[in-house]
């Protein structure tokens, strides 16, 4: 298990400062979701939190320093899903889902036993398995982001990020994608997801951040965090909030005004 803790961290690129002073800690056992307008600074974010951007603060996993740790300790402790990634080699899916073994293996050793199970159980997971043989950059977007998926899921580790893993997604594999980082946090994983679908962050995260202008504006339980005036002091629209289940489902209704 991996506690993640977030200490004053601020992000600039270039001379825009996109985070601005964060501080949170995620937990074991937890799905926390990050959501925002576009430009809000969800991705630098999380980035930072892996320390992949250079940064002000500290990202402290466990106890120590995210910033000065191996990177392949790193990425053992932290798989990371990012958004948007394009495939240049023409790898079968099965390779590709191997590539998330590599923080596990020792320079110049081949994968075994132990690997080749972390990559069934992982393909089986996203529901890639009959994409098995087929070569990567050949899958619709859909199925690309499903086998991305699969490949973080491979790394095994105690603490998993996600960028917008529901992108390219149709709403089906949508709702798969959340049972299944639902089930990795209730299994004890710590568990953090970059989205822009509201009500589907309401209905499957324990815990909403809210960020607005590379600032955290809110943090807690959804439906605390998603409320009507919150959204539309952030993202400038009026929603109908609904109960479905005890959790808040979001109905855009329009711009304010």
């Amino acid at each position: 298990m991996v506690t993640v803790t977030v200490e004053g961290l601020s992000v600039a690129l270039g001379k825009r400062t996109v985070v601005r002073d964060a501080s949170f800690t995620v937990s074991p056992g937890t799905l926390t979701g990050i959501v925002g307008p576009n430009g809000a600074g969800k991705s630098t974010l999380a980035r930072a939190m892996l320390a992949l951007v250079s940064a002000q603060g500290r990202v402290l996993v466990d106890d120590a320093d995210a910033a000065t740790m191996p990177r392949a300790e790193l990425a053992r402790r932290i798989a990371y899903l990012p958004q948007g990634q394009t495939l240049h080699w023409p790898l079968t899916v099965e390779r590709l889902v191997g590539l998330g073994r590599l923080p596990h293996l020792a320079p110049m050793s081949r994968l075994g036993e132990a690997d080749a199970a972390a990559i069934e159980r992982a393909m089986d997971r996203a529901d890639v398995l009959p994409l098995r043989h087929r070569i990567a950059t050949e899958l619709s977007g859909g199925e690309r982001a499903r086998v991305l998926l699969a490949r973080a899921l491979a790394v095994e580790a105690p603490a998993l990020i996600a960028d917008e893993p529901l992108a390219s997604l149709d709403p089906g594999h949508q709702i798969d994608v959340m049972e299944l980082l639902g089930e990795e946090a209730r299994a004890g994983r710590t568990v953090v997801a970059v989205l822009h679908d509201l009500t589907m962050a309401a209905r499957y995260c324990d815990r909403i951040i809210l960020i607005d202008g590379g600032r955290i504006v809110a943090d807690g339980a959804p439906g605390v965090v998603l409320t009507a005036d919150n959204l539309r002091a952030v993202y400038g629209i009026e929603v109908r909030i609904e109960e479905h289940d005890g959790r808040p489902a979001i109905v855009p209704l329009g711009r304010s005004r």
